[in-house]
Order: structure tokens, then C-alpha cells, then sequence
């Protein structure tokens, strides 16, 4: 029986699907692949499901010149932790789960948003500390989110499903930067560069895939051509944004804040970023509801199935 390895735990019901097909593996631990596990699981399974952190470079595959595994069906729409030309000389087709997850990662930009222009976590942390004294005319005012422009960069499924929520649902204007001209379903100014875009915005939104292209994409210069009120919303991959940069920035009064589900070097997050108020931090939760990890699930369990069928998967990347 082909024989499949979670490299960490998934909802019951995608456990139970993947048990129906396979002989199934889950690792129990909730943490990234060591290079001994990359290895043992490249060497003792048919396919492995990886996700976030599994860290499957080229030096990985190298180290054999076959493998009996055949097919990384990655737990995830971003595999940029994975050398898929390497992985492909190696023999081994990589799958992902796209379309799963756009929704919910819009809405995550929409919570930091709106956390973070409101002051939300600023004021929570005030209730919780009992520092909270009453209501009065001038206290924690924030950005107004109504009426101002959100500056996307990356303007594909997840970037349009955020523009849609800021333009129909809070009547923001939108203006994004992206690799090509996109024909939408909304009003949008396309911006001719990364810096004119972040000049003219109240809120900059990442939603462009990892990966070397866009390692450090958000940097100093990026920041210094933001408003002074602007906020900054990553909810892309960590080392999209340049972390050292973005601190500065805070510090510094440069930019207005920041909401963040990622981070360059996670699960570290700086003292410093910890110890501001300008800035939203969150546990990189951009698919954490139960529907969608399960959909998820179900997509890596079909691309699986359709492979060892001797079919297409319907999820190659």
C-alpha cells in the first residue's frame, strides 16, 4: 500500500481521508522537518505532506541520487519553502492548495487593518492592564478606514479578494502595483512602480507570493516613500519585508503602524516589535479557521489521489 507522511498534524476528518487511501503517517510534532526527518521522509515514503517551515532546498535532494518518495503534496498555497526545480530533478512532482485559503487570508487583512488604524490592540491592552479610566472625546483616535486608499502589492487572488472587501465594503479607493495590468470587477488605479504606489496610499497591503523574487521587496526606501499616517499590512510571507527596516520605521515615527501575521525570521519575533503599540502582531492565523484547514487538507489528500491514479494532479505547481 503507497505509503504517505504528514509531516505535521491535520484536522481529524483529513487524517481519516488520507487513512482511506494510504498507509498513513502523521508526525505528531507541531514543528518544522529537521534535515534528518526531510531525509527519512524523502527515503521511507511514497509522498509527504509538507507545510510552512519544512525547509526541502536542493542540498536536501541532493543528498541521494534517487528517492522513493515521488510527490511533495504541499499543505499550503505558498511552497516557497520547497526548491521545486530541485525537487523536480529529483524526480518528484510538488502540489499545492490554492483557492483554499484566499478568503480567509482576505479577511485576516481586514482584521489587521482595521486593528490596526483603530488602535484595537493598543486599547485592548489598556482594558487588560486596568489602565482603562472611562470614555473621553480624544482618547486612542485612530484612522478612519472610509474614503481612503488602500495601495495593494500583488494583485492576484488574494490581493483582489482584499480589494474587493476594501473597495465594496468599507468604500476605500484602490490603487495596487503588480507584474501586469489586471482586468477587475472593481474600480483601480494600476501604480507604474513599488514607490509611487506606497506614496500614495493610507494603508499598504502585501499579498505577493515568497520566495527570492520578493525577498526584502518592502525596504527602507519603500517605507521613506510611505505617508507619515500610513500603516503597512503584511499578510504575504515574512521575509517579504525587510524587518529591520520596518522597526526603524516604527521607531522613528516614519510610518503611522503596521499589522503583521508574518514575520521575516518566525516563529522569532523582535523584542522591539513586541514592545511597540503602533504595531499589530499576529500568530500567522491568515487560514486558521477550521473550514478552510480542512479544505486544505482535502486538496493535498486529492492531489495524492490523482497521482498515484496515474492522473494529473490537480494542483502542480
Amino acid at each position: 500500500m503507497t505509503k504517505v507522511f504528514m509531516t505535521r498534524p491535520l484536522p481529524d476528518s483529513v487524517q481519516a481521508a488520507a487513512a482511506a487511501l494510504f498507509d498513513l503517517t502523521v508526525r505528531p510534532m507541531t514543528t518544522p522537518l529537521t534535515v534528518e526527518e526531510m531525509r527519512a521522509a524523502l527515503s521511507d515514503y511514497d509522498g509527504v505532506v509538507p507545510t510552512l517551515g519544512d525547509m526541502f532546498t536542493a542540498e536536501i535532494f541532493a543528498a541521494e541520487p534517487a528517492w522513493r518518495c515521488q510527490i511533495l503534496a504541499n499543505f499550503g498555497v505558498g511552497y516557497n519553502h520547497i526548491d521545486v526545480d530541485a525537487a523536480a530533478a529529483s524526480g518528484l512532482t510538488v502540489t499545492n492548495t490554492p483557492g483554499a485559503v484566499t478568503d480567509a487570508t482576505a479577511d485576516t487583512a481586514m482584521t489587521l487593518m482595521l486593528m490596526s488604524a483603530r488602535r484595537a490592540g493598543e486599547g485592548e491592552r489598556m482594558v487588560r492592564a486596568g489602565h482603562w479610566d472611562g470614555w473621553h472625546p480624544t482618547q486612542l483616535l485612530g484612522m478612519h478606514l472610509g474614503g481612503k486608499t488602500v495601495g495593494i502589492v500583488g494583485m492576484g487572488r488574494i490581493g483582489q479578494a482584499i480589494a474587493r472587501r476594501c473597495h465594496f465594503g468599507f468604500g476605500m479607493n484602490v490603487a495596487y502595483h503588480s507584474r501586469s495590468a489586471k482586468t477587475l470587477d472593481f474600480p483601480a488605479e494600476q501604480k507604474d512602480s513599488l514607490l509611487a504606489l506606497a506614496a500614495a496610499v493610507d494603508v499598504l497591503v502585501i499579498a505577493v507570493p515568497g520566495g527570492d523574487e520578493t525577498h526584502h521587496l518592502i525596504n527602507s526606501d519603500v517605507l521613506a516613500a510611505m505617508q507619515g499616517h500610513a500603516h503597512l499590512i503584511n499578510i504575504a510571507r515574512g521575509n517579504v519585508v525587510e524587518e529591520a527596516a520596518l522597526i526603524s520605521a516604527l521607531a522613528s515615527g516614519q510610518i503611522g503602524g503596521a499589522g503583521l501575521d508574518v514575520y521575516e525570521f518566525e516563529p522569532a519575533v523582535p523584542d522591539a516589535l513586541k514592545a511597540m503599540e503602533n504595531v499589530v502582531l499576529l500568530p500567522h492565523i491568515g487560514t486558521a479557521a477550521l473550514e478552510v484547514r480542512e479544505d486544505m487538507g482535502m486538496m493535498t489528500v486529492n492531489n495524492l489521489k490523482a497521482f498515484f491514479a496515474g492522473e494529473a494532479p490537480p494542483n502542480k505547481v
